[in-house]
């Protein structure tokens, strides 16, 4: 793991220091709108399998690397490994996405939880996040991630996706210490498995809060930001002498953003319906930020997209702190042609803003 890195510009600018221009990744970079990770789907013959299998996550990871010039690599997995870990039964139904089939709803069944040990049951995702490490031999720095406790606990409850979430929003009201142990649970295992993630050989963090919005703001700052936080307390920050930066990303966080930026995390995503100039306004310039081009943007021509960039790059303004991405994952209809010109224009428009 010490082969030391030829590009570093993306932790750089997670640490708001100087850079000479903006790095660029992409959520889901590695995903369903490349026609290469569609055929390794089909050999794998399904979703988790490909998840469960390093060699081929590694291979998956890689894929993006190889058309775009991004950044960095983030580790091909699943925010869900966790809960499947717990025993409750995960599997994906095609057209619906995840579903469990043993959700958690009553205090029986969140206090009987299998509280699984990581290293025994989630090997093969430090055996990927190794192997990736080696492969990439310093080329660019390899993200770990997990689902904020909140998002995972909202697929736990619900038994799957949901868009009203009743079912874990009436535990919020009818039984709230309830909730928080069963998010308590999820957090403290989300803290080893991401401090695994680290000592397998990534390089920086990033918290997915998906769902953090369906929250009002006293229970967002509980049920969703209170347990990122426990996690962010319990995180290894520093490894072989080089600091681990963590980002954390609730979509349509908005204001929030100022109570994010207290945590301690080094960087916050920044989803589209927040101008980076607002976000930079809300947190003070305490904490770099991502994002945070609209991925529809790139269904659009050419002069679009470019022009997109340009907003975003403009909406930052001057100085370091600014690693460019969507405002949330590329969606699997995108030509990849297209996400060239993206990564092109941030390579040729971002350098005015950081002389």
């Amino acid at each position: 793991m010490g082969v030391p890195l030829i590009n570093d510009v993306f932790l750089r600018a997670l640490q708001r220091q100087p850079v000479s221009r903006t790095p660029v990744w992409i959520m889901r970079q590695a995903g369903r709108y490349l026609p290469e990770y569609r055929a390794l789907r089909a050999q794998a013959g399904d979703f988790m399998s490909l998840c469960g299998n390093p060699e081929l996550a590694c291979e998956v990871t890689l894929q993006p690397l190889r058309r775009f010039k991004l950044d960095a690599a983030i580790l091909f997995s699943d925010i869900l490994t966790i809960p499947d870990a717990m025993g409750l039964g995960l599997w994906f139904e095609t057209g619906e996405g995840p579903k469990f089939k043993h959700p958690v709803r009553t205090a029986r069944e969140i206090n009987g939880l299998d509280v699984p040990d990581v290293a025994d049951t989630l090997g093969y995702v430090f055996e990927a996040v190794s192997r990736i490490r080696r492969e990439l031999a310093g080329q660019v720095p390899l993200i770990g991630f997990a689902g904020s406790p909140w998002t995972v606990g909202t697929y736990m409850v619900e038994g799957g996706s949901s868009r009203e979430f009743p079912n874990i929003l009436g535990l919020a009201r009818e039984n709230p210490a309830l909730l928080d142990k069963l998010l308590g649970t999820v957090a403290a295992t989300t803290t080893d498995y991401l401090n695994a993630q680290i000592d397998a050989g990534a390089q920086a963090i990033m918290i997915f809060d998906t769902w953090g919005a369906a929250l009002a703001g006293d229970d967002y700052r509980r049920f969703s930001l209170g347990h990122m936080q426990a996690i962010l307390d319990g995180l290894q920050r520093e490894k072989d002498g080089e600091k681990i930066p963590v980002i954390l990303f609730t979509k349509g966080a908005g204001a929030l953003l100022r109570d994010m930026a207290t945590t301690g995390c080094d960087a916050l995503g920044v989803d589209w319906t927040t101008s980076l100039a607002d976000a930079r306004t809300f947190t003070e310039d305490k904490v770099a930020l991502q994002g945070n081009l609209n991925p529809a943007t790139l269904r659009e021509s050419p002069e679009v997209i470019e022009q997109g960039v340009a907003d975003v790059l403009e909406s930052y303004g001057n100085g370091p702190g600014h690693v460019f991405n969507l405002g949330h994952g590329i969606t699997p209809d995108i030509d990849p042609d297209n996400l060239g010109v993206l990564v092109d224009a941030v390579h040729r428009l971002s350098p005015q803003y950081h002389q």
